[in-house]
């Protein structure tokens, strides 16, 4: 039986669908009908989450590549849904690579969820990239800051909205020296230009599923979602902005409540829609 990755995106709540009469709240203010953490693929949101921990509590020691390689690959051998999306991407740059390449690269934090598990299958050094633009070529016995200059990459990601984290970071550094990421393989597109603005600027790039109008039509047909559920998605993909100005308009309440009795990261997140007027609601 092939893998169906949308089973395992639902599976492991890596895709949320907001419930009827309902949306999602986001970290700037905005809101929409769907989450999606792609790291949950690793193994569900607790085991993600504590290995995100694990990430933020020991990115800094010298042992940090070693036990980091140790956790994924005993993630890889234990967890299905993980080493099917991992081998999903494997034949994925196997199949869309032209060049040989030096390293598998991925950035701080989500991307190394899977980019040093595919470098070991791939049998590539992975080079790290953090947030503070230090990068680290790793090949599971030695991790170094030298050589990492010059080198032609697969950029593995978890998920590619409008490529911005590439285009200010990842590709800045991977070319560094003369370096290049030759092709980036991506889980998940949101479907946002990401993926068609990197192909445009020389960087060839996939995913293995893309959210789109296609996808929500699947989400109906395989029970995953109710009829309204799918036409406010449809609306959504069409055009954002207006399709959430239009739940917000004819859902009142839902900023109210957000307002006054919601937690405070959502009160937080609701004052930021009305202060910044998102919607022109006010108009």
């Amino acid at each position: 039986m092939s893998f169906d990755l949308l089973s395992a995106l639902m599976e492991t709540q890596a895709l949320r669908v907001a419930s009827e009469g309902q949306v999602f709240w986001y970290t700037s203010g905005t809101v929409g009908p769907y989450y999606i953490n792609t790291e949950n693929l690793y193994g569900g949101p607790d085991a993600a989450g504590e290995l995100l921990e694990f990430i933020d509590a020991e990115k800094n020691s010298q042992r940090f590549a070693f036990d980091l390689r140790e956790r994924l690959l005993r993630q890889y051998e234990s967890n299905a849904i993980y080493r099917n999306v991992v081998d999903a991407l494997v034949a994925r740059a196997r199949s869309a690579l032209t060049v040989d390449i030096d390293a598998v690269s991925g950035g701080e934090r989500r991307d190394w969820f899977f980019s040093l598990t595919v470098a070991e299958c791939l049998g590539k050094p992975n080079l790290l990239m953090f947030k503070n633009r230090e990068r680290m070529l790793f090949d599971g016995k030695n991790a170094t800051n030298e050589g990492v200059d010059g080198l032609c990459t697969l950029h593995i990601a978890d998920l590619v909205t409008e490529a911005s984290s590439y285009f200010r970071d990842w590709i800045p550094l991977v070319g560094e020296g003369g370096g290049r990421i030759a092709y980036s393989a991506n889980v998940v597109d949101r479907g946002q230009g990401g993926i068609e603005a990197l192909c445009e600027s020389g960087v060839p790039s996939s995913a293995l599923l893309r959210v789109d109008g296609a996808l929500f039509k699947r989400l109906a047909e395989s029970g995953y979602i109710g009829p309204a559920q799918a036409d406010l998605l449809a609306a959504y993909y069409r055009d954002p902005h207006a399709a959430m100005r239009t739940f917000l308009l004819e859902h009142p309440d839902f900023l109210q409540n957000a307002l006054r009795g919601g937690d405070e990261r959502t009160r937080a997140r609701a004052q930021l829609l009305v202060e910044g007027d998102v919607y022109g609601l006010d108009a």
